[in-house]
């Protein structure tokens, strides 16, 4: 029972984050995730159309744990 329900609830983490979402959650500029990403440092966006990009909501808590586990 509670494997299904882990499942479940990672299930819902790893959808697909937009901009907006993504700024309200980190907290950093474009620019600033943009330059972390390029190092190494922020998860990689997703190419969603040619003109879109989006990032995976369970990559991108799994960076501000981590953040928040330096501080």
């Amino acid at each position: 029972m509670m494997s299904a329900f882990n499942n479940h609830q990672h299930s819902i983490q790893d959808r697909v984050i937009r901009e907006a979402e993504r700024l309200q959650i980190t907290s950093i500029s474009r620019s600033q995730a943009y330059q972390l990403e390029k190092q190494g440092r922020f998860p990689k966006r997703l190419r969603l159309g040619s003109r879109s990009v989006g990032w995976r909501l369970s990559e991108i808590m799994s960076w501000v744990n981590d953040r928040a586990m330096e501080i």
